[in-house]
């Protein structure tokens, strides 16, 4: 379980990032935080895992919560292997090293996300998708309960989108809670059961992502226009979104 009750966040002589904002994610869910550049989805992520102490309000966390940053460039040449077992380090004594059980966990991470032909390679020679693959292995070799994601599918061809999408829908039902920022409303349509829009510090929007999710409402947070149609698939009904590309 996670929640945020009242949280707001600024820099040092700076405006507020945002505020005001109470949220509480349960156990098999997937929080979507959607919103344009600059509205604060990466730093309410880090004041929802810990990396962050909010200015005002107060995080409540059932325990730790494993983070999944955007990828930036490796600087240091790790093995795959031994980036996805750094997740293990809370399980490891001090002074200890990863054992049999750490391990195991980190290659049934790396297979799970599709990635254990990378167990040896160095990190600094991975592609960005590659790398951002890697990083959500980490978390899922963590254990923790709750992960938060910033743009998990960022750098990602479209096998591995699908891929990162249909793992957090699994993590979801086995009983996790994710909390994930993205900029593509339609993977927030495929896997979110939640949704937050960040339009500006005090203008947020959290509730059910049945509810958030429109194409009115996506269309003001975005301002183009956006509409949801449904469609068959497989005689299941999906929505998918779409939008004027010729928009300015």
């Amino acid at each position: 379980m996670l929640e945020l009750a009242g949280v707001g966040h600024r820099y040092v002589r700076s405006r507020w990032v945002f505020r005001g904002l109470s949220l509480r994610l349960s156990p098999g869910t997937v929080t979507a935080v959607l919103g344009p550049n600059g509205r604060g989805k990466t730093t309410l992520l880090r004041c929802a895992a810990g990396l962050l102490t909010p200015t005002e309000g107060a995080v409540r966390r059932d325990g730790p919560v494993g983070y999944v940053p955007q990828v930036h460039g490796a600087t240091f040449g790790y093995r795959v292997l031994d980036m996805v077992l750094m997740g293990r380090v809370r399980h490891v004594a001090t002074f200890g090293v990863p054992g049999r059980r750490d391990r195991r966990a980190a290659w049934d991470a790396m297979a799970r996300v599709g990635i254990t032909h990378l167990a040896e390679r160095p990190v600094t020679e991975l592609s960005g998708g590659e790398a951002q693959l890697v990083l959500v292995a980490r978390a899922v070799a963590s254990g923790c309960q709750v992960l938060a994601l910033d743009e998990p599918a960022t750098g990602l061809d479209l096998h591995n989108q699908v891929r990162v999408l249909n793992l957090m829908r699994e993590l979801a039902r086995q009983g996790m809670t994710l909390l994930a920022t993205t900029h593509h409303p339609e993977h927030a349509l495929h896997v979110a059961d939640g949704a937050v829009l960040m339009h500006g510090p005090t203008e947020i929007g959290a509730g059910a992502a049945a509810d958030l999710l429109t194409g009115d409402r996506l269309s003001a947070l975005y301002g183009i226009d956006v509409r949801i149609a449904r469609v068959d698939q497989d005689g299941r009904p999906c929505r998918v979104l779409v939008t004027d590309y010729r928009a300015s």
